[in-house]
């Protein structure tokens, strides 16, 4: 098995390398495309109006100055040669990719890219980097069995497949939970006002460290509750229920004023 690793926070990150070593355990043919520098929250971003350059680290390791969308597609299409992966996998995130977030991360976007292309993907990320005693350990333990299981059983050409690990002792990790995309029920993104040595004001995003009560099933809940979290993702974000209500309501000749 052919596997493409990449992720969004950069090619020196400590995530990449514990999913390299994830990779490894499943295959002596991996590649590796990542960003030159971080990409957190890049979502499906290309790099239009700049070119994007390649660095080569080794035979088999790539940096661009593109976004993980780009990496998959650079990878996929120009890096490796003779066939194209078999399955792409990119993280292992510094942080979980849940609920509403996963429309913004460059984690989960890689994935997307792979599967566009035509290739089983999956996003890998680690819960706990604001809390204590923190680590990918929990992804490098479990991550390799998930992942061979996950491809034995295989999964739909137009879904991606989001795994969240939750911080913690390993030991206390006892369940895998197959679960839906939660939505928090306040919000946790804020700009803090700074200042800097020259007097003028500027914002810098972040994260309230609070957890919202989400209901039984979603991955936030999976999370909060020790157990890692495996959800089917796709890109269509039609919501059928609402076309039918406006089909009814809707149609034919345009209404005008």
């Amino acid at each position: 098995m052919r596997i493409l690793v990449t992720n969004d926070d950069g090619i020196h990150a400590e995530g990449l390398e514990a999913l390299e070593r994830i990779a490894g355990r499943l295959s002596d043919d991996v590649w590796v495309c990542a960003p030159e520098y971080e990409q957190s929250g890049a979502s499906r971003a290309l790099t239009l109006a700049e070119p994007s350059r390649v660095r080569t680290l080794s035979e088999r390791r790539f940096a661009t100055t593109g976004t993980p969308t780009d990496c998959v597609m650079l990878g996929v299409n120009d890096l490796i040669p003779g066939k194209k992966p078999d399955l792409v996998l990119s993280g292992v995130n510094r942080g979980a990719n849940l609920a509403e977030d996963v429309t913004m991360s460059g984690t989960v976007a890689g994935a997307i890219e792979g599967m566009a292309l035509g290739i089983p993907s999956i996003a890998l990320s680690q819960m706990g980097f604001y809390e204590p005693g923190a680590s990918y350990e929990a992804a490098e333990v479990f991550g390799p069995g998930i992942i061979k299981r996950l491809v034995e059983i295989g999964w739909p050409k137009d879904v991606v497949l989001n795994i969240n690990f939750p911080n913690g002792e390993v030991g206390d990790i006892t369940e895998v939970e197959v679960t839906r995309q939660g939505f928090r029920d306040f919000q946790i993104r804020h700009n803090e006002k700074r200042t800097d040595l020259r007097g003028r004001d500027y914002y810098w995003v972040g994260f309230r460290q609070a957890r919202s009560s989400p209901p039984a099933g979603t991955d936030l809940r999976a999370l909060y509750d020790g157990r890692i979290s495996v959800t089917p993702l796709h890109i269509d974000l039609t919501h059928q229920p609402t076309v039918q209500a406006l089909k009814g309501q809707l149609g034919g000749v345009p209404p005008k004023l």
